[in-house]
């Protein structure tokens, strides 16, 4: 119970200075959390000597405003505390702080008062730091002055800095010589039966740009093979006519291995049978080739290669198999401690190269000019942030001059595409936001038209569809078609304040997942959705103040830098949004990758480790605190 003989925020009676028996056991306690994991033995023992030791009761307060200027900080070892601004009570608006965290930093920082009630929600132990000591340890030791004037980046960085160890370690085992064959296949093999003419296989090798020709029969199973190597040999010296059959010269039996087999089994094989290509198969079935070139590519997959492989894809089956390299290259920049917006910079930047080629392939093979239309990204595609399972919003802007007969012709143009991008791992949007939908190919009229009647009179469930509208960007085709779109809508929307309130409204009724006094509140299987509760908190806010300041970035790193300075938000405020919208983004990164490239976007709170879970917190904290400055200016 509390001590009501003495003032709220005054020592309590149980308050002492750690005995020296204790300090081994306190000094145990603080170097498992950050920064004290990082500091110096000298400067965590200086943390020490200098504390204070209080325990507090449930419901007991630690500080609060009528306490005046903050003159100590308080590191919580055992237990919970809550704040509580004012009415934030009654709106769900509490925070709460657990063993291993230290407050209240900035109040002390700025020697102000607390803007909260600090009230114990457990039987509490605490260490207090008086603010001398503070600034004392802050002015010799550099982590802990960087922890407690950067809490939140440092927060991310730590969680960055065991993810990369914990991904390095997985990365160096799927590029070993263990990874089955299987795992290397990044494209559909070329074949062809042993009756083609050598002057129909050597062309396609040419045009497909390979270095080998198999030869299969019916069945699918392997009876040849013919490589650059053997044409010198076997066809331009012999000096072999071009109409003879492949079956004639190609190169027989065949060595082959199963899907089962691993990396160091190839490496094996082609060393002791003096070969560069291994055909690779499924229950006798030709299912890929490995070639000696693949084996060292284990090593080195990079941007430029993968790139590279897809832009070379043949077909759609081609392609599938070229899009899992994305995943593994996500992987390997983990490992490598790319931050999340590089990351799904790079991410998005090869799903572009993915839907261009694809969008190549099916305009080539519907005899669709790509230069009557427009392809654009919506959504997450439009802003540069898609992660490795991201689903599709996508749409086509027609010229004004189409007729029926081309309209009808694109919109089966684009189900073929976003069906085919659903095979390389890119699911349908729910909402039906897609190409290939009738709503989603319109002419460049009609789309003006559409955009305006959302802005001027648009229905609630009109407001989802025109935010992802909003991130457009033109992809492929005819840009000209969807350039100055954008510019137009934004203009028109940012003297429109009806419509930038019902978008907030739409905003705001998606709150952060914290219960009644600031803890993570997970669903009764202990997860929270990164997504549509962590990361489209900060979209949607970021979206809505760049439609208000005339911000034209589409990225919500660059929309929330830009707005925080136009509103006048100190840099602090503004940084914390953007480092806690990217370690949710890399929070659902890392889920997909776990998850082998499902949806990965719930996160099961058990499973994070103390700093995950805490920066988490902290998140949904920074992302209430964006929606309550959205509450207060536009709800009312």
């Amino acid at each position: 119970m509390p001590d009501s003989s003495r003032p709220p925020g005054t020592p309590p009676a149980s308050a002492a200075t750690p005995a020296p028996g204790l300090l081994a056991a306190l000094r145990a306690d603080l170097v498992r959390h950050p920064p004290f994991a990082q500091m110096t033995p000298q400067a965590v023992d200086f943390f020490l000597a200098s504390s204070e030791q209080r325990y507090y009761a449930p419901g007991e307060i630690l500080i609060q405003p009528t306490s005046g200027e903050v003159k100590e900080i308080f590191f919580i070892r055992q237990g919970a505390v809550s704040g509580v601004r004012g009415m934030a009570e009654l709106s769900g608006g509490a925070f709460e702080y657990e063993a291993g965290d230290l407050f209240p930093l900035s109040a002390a920082m700025a020697r102000r008062a607390v803007t909260a009630t600090y009230s114990a929600v457990a039987d509490t132990f605490v260490l207090v730091l008086p603010r001398p000591a503070m600034n004392e340890l802050a002015a010799t030791s550099p982590v802990f002055a960087d922890f407690i004037s950067r809490r939140i980046q440092r927060f991310v960085d730590l969680s960055r800095r065991a993810l990369q160890i914990a991904y390095a370690s997985q990365t160096v085992a799927e590029q070993s010589l263990e990874t089955p064959l299987g795992q290397l296949l990044t494209r559909a093999p070329v074949t062809c039966d042993r009756g083609t003419p050598l002057r129909e296989a050597l062309a396609r090798m040419q045009d497909r740009r390979i270095g080998s020709m198999l030869v299969t029969d019916a069945a699918g199973a392997v009876q040849g093979i013919l490589t650059r190597h053997d044409v010198i040999g076997r066809v331009t010296l012999a000096q072999v006519p071009l109409d003879t059959p492949i079956g004639a010269v190609m190169v027989q039996p065949v060595h082959a291995l199963s899907v089962a087999h691993t990396a160091q089994d190839a490496a094996l094989l082609m060393s002791r049978q003096g070969i560069r290509h291994l055909p690779v198969t499924r229950e006798g079935t030709l299912v890929g080739l490995v070639s000696e070139r693949d084996l060292f590519a284990l090593q080195r997959l990079s941007l430029k290669q993968v790139s590279s492989a897809i832009r070379g894809a043949a077909d759609v089956p081609s392609l599938v198999l070229v899009a899992q390299d994305i995943r593994r290259l996500a992987r390997n920049l983990v490992s490598q401690g790319v931050q999340a917006r590089q990351l799904t910079a790079l991410v998005s930047h090869l799903n572009d190269v993915l839907t261009q080629r694809l969008l190549e392939i099916e305009a080539q093979a519907r005899g669709i000019a790509l230069d009557s239309l427009c392809w654009v990204a919506l959504g997450s595609e439009g802003r540069g942030e898609q992660t490795v399972a991201t689903d599709q919003d996508n749409a086509i802007v027609l010229g004004d001059d189409s007729d029926d007969a081309q309209r009808q012709a694109a919109l089966a143009f684009g189900r073929a595409v976003n069906l085919a991008l659903e095979r390389c791992g890119y699911p349908l949007c729910r909402g039906g936001v897609m190409a290939g939908e009738a709503a989603c190919c319109l002419s460049r009229s009609q789309w003006r038209q559409r955009f305006a009647r959302w802005i001027e009179q648009g229905a609630p469930e009109d407001l989802l569809q025109a935010s992802i509208f909003f991130d457009l960007r033109p992809l492929a085709g005819n840009a000209g078609l969807a350039e100055g779109l954008r510019e137009e809508v934004l203009a028109q929307a940012r003297v429109t304040p009806r419509f930038l309130k019902q978008l907030a409204l739409n905003a705001l009724s998606h709150a952060a997942p914290l219960n009644w006094h600031g803890g993570l509140d997970t669903d009764e299987r202990g997860t929270l959705d990164l997504k549509l509760q962590g990361t489209a908190l900060f979209v949607d806010a970021a979206r809505i103040y760049a439609l208000a300041q005339g911000v034209a970035a589409t990225g919500t790193r660059q929309r929330l830098e830009a707005a925080g300075a136009a509103l006048g938000a100190p840099p602090a405020e503004y940084e914390a949004w953007v480092g806690s919208f990217e370690f949710l983004q890399m929070l659902r990164l890392r889920g997909q990758l776990e998850a082998a490239g499902a949806a990965g976007n719930r996160v099961t709170v058990a499973d994070l480790n103390d700093i995950d879970r805490r920066i988490l917190k902290e998140s949904f904290r920074v992302a209430r605190q964006l929606q309550q400055r959205l509450r207060l200016d536009y709800d009312r």
